[in-house]
């Protein structure tokens, strides 16, 4: 009866064998039902009291108990909690109660609050910059100061207490309740770099990117046709970067587990704690047949007015279309060890000329190009090593005036994202040595593109080709 109110109701028949056939010399004294619906009454909390009606089947008297979904969940009984999925009773862990709780009165366990965390325990600077992000994205962005918004948006609770989902979103240290291992691996058993990431979720879904474009291949297009030449990467950096929100929004932070991510040669494992609903199978997932409830309401509220999703529930149905457009498999879903796994398989480029930051260059077009040498490549690749130049993607910094290199660029983005941020934090995030990146913030100081403001410590850094 309890897994039943805990799901979508049912019936249960009494004087009927687990075959369907009929109990012999089953009988229905006076006051046997009576005494079966006190039973149930007295033995669930909350308590459920079920229809009944005598019934023949196949010319037996029985008795049909009818109970319908509780509307305030979990239902118990002798302090157990049970669900009806399939033709089992599942015997619910403690973090699916308190999931099927939340999701009763409309609520998630981000909104509720943090134990022994204050608003002392966050970064003001950092939720300043995800309300600069709002502000240009929405012309009618209505809060004037980080507390307004702290406060209206339900991040801040009763004497000064912060939600979960403000302290993982905003919290002013390393945090050990998102940890994300990341590697990168030869084959399955030799990993060539690895980095543990504990940082707020907001900064991570960058960290994590760059960490994945730092390990994947790229090929250069050289081609005679066009005045820029064509970069590929190996997988559609879109839908990537779609995976990696998807991981980092709906995670289920109460798991013991941490996110996994690990790059091979040819693909890519993401690892997620938490499971899919009960109502959800992953083919109805792959197939778009579900309606989304978002484990963590907050956290995924806050990223959609960033502009980061688009819409609940279109994810996985707009990032196998990429996969397919990119000419490459679907990604493979599938549960594993309490979690969601997905693997992405990449191109695979041949003839390839390894360079420093993992680019392949080959040549196409023209039958002019056709004979050029290697030599010749070699030395287009060193001088576009130096010189490229792109936009930022966040649309922060709309030009550079002086050609700068690739990991200069990743310098300005972060310094751009977070001005308080680290030589040591930003060698991490490229991947080089922390001598290299101090030389390369010399350079950008000396093209006069970054400007240092008070000391190493407690001061920040100014870009100074900022967009107006």
């Amino acid at each position: 009866m309890v897994a039943f109110a805990n799901a979508k109701g049912g019936k249960v028949l009494v004087g009927v064998d687990n075959k369907g056939k009929p109990v012999k010399n089953f009988t229905i004294g006076k006051e046997s039902v009576q005494q079966w619906v006190n039973e149930i009454k007295t033995k669930t909390q909350p308590q459920i009291i079920p229809d009944w009606e005598i019934v023949d089947y196949k010319g037996s008297e029985i008795v049909e108990f009818f109970v319908q979904e509780y509307p305030i969940k979990p239902v118990s009984t002798r302090g157990k909690y049970y669900k009806r999925i399939g033709n089992a009773n599942h015997l619910l862990s403690v973090s699916e109660v308190a999931n099927m709780h939340l999701q009763t009165v409309n609520s998630s366990w981000d909104y509720y609050p943090r134990p022994n965390k204050t608003i002392a325990e966050i970064s003001l600077v950092k939720v300043e910059k995800a309300m600069k992000i709002m502000r240009k994205r929405n012309d009618n962005f209505e809060f004037e100061t980080s507390m307004e918004f702290l406060t209206k948006n339900e991040f801040i609770l009763p004497e000064n207490r912060i939600s979960n989902g403000c302290f993982l979103m905003f919290s002013e240290g390393e945090n050990l309740y998102t940890t994300i291992q990341m590697g990168h691996f030869q084959n399955e058993i030799t990993i060539k770099d690895d980095v543990v990431n504990s940082d707020d979720i907001i900064t991570q879904i960058d960290e994590v990117m760059q960490f994945v474009k730092k390990h994947i291949s790229k090929e250069l297009i050289i081609t005679d046709t066009q005045i820029e030449n064509i970069q590929r990467w190996q997988y559609p950096l879109d839908a990537i970067r779609e995976i990696v929100l998807n991981m980092i929004i709906h995670r289920d932070y109460t798991s013991a587990s941490n996110s996994i991510v690990k790059v091979f040669p040819d693909h890519i494992l993401f690892f997620n704690p938490g499971t899919l609903p009960d109502t959800i199978t992953i083919e109805q997932l792959l197939n778009n047949q579900y309606v989304s409830t978002p484990r963590n309401r907050q956290i995924a509220k806050t990223v959609k007015e960033m502009g980061w999703i688009e819409h609940y529930g279109t994810g996985i149905r707009r990032v196998r279309k990429m996969f397919l457009d990119y000419g490459l498999a679907e990604p493979k879903y599938e549960t594993l060890s309490g979690g969601i796994a997905v693997t992405v398989f990449g191109l695979k480029f041949e003839n390839n000329i390894e360079v420093e930051e993992q680019e392949n260059v080959i040549e196409r077009g023209t039958e002019n190009n056709t004979n050029k040498t290697t030599k010749d490549t070699e030395n287009f690749t060193e001088n576009f090593t130096e010189n490229f130049t792109e936009n930022f993607t966040e649309n922060f910094i709309e030009k550079v005036t002086e050609k700068v290199t690739e990991n200069q660029q990743i310098i300005l983005k972060n310094m751009n994202d977070f001005p308080d941020i680290s030589a040591e934090k930003l060698s991490s995030i490229i991947g080089i040595s922390l001598r290299k990146t101090k030389e390369n913030i010399a350079k950008l100081k000396t093209k006069g593109l970054i400007e240092r403001i008070g000391a190493d410590k407690g001061g920040y850094w100014k870009i100074k080709n900022e967009q107006k």
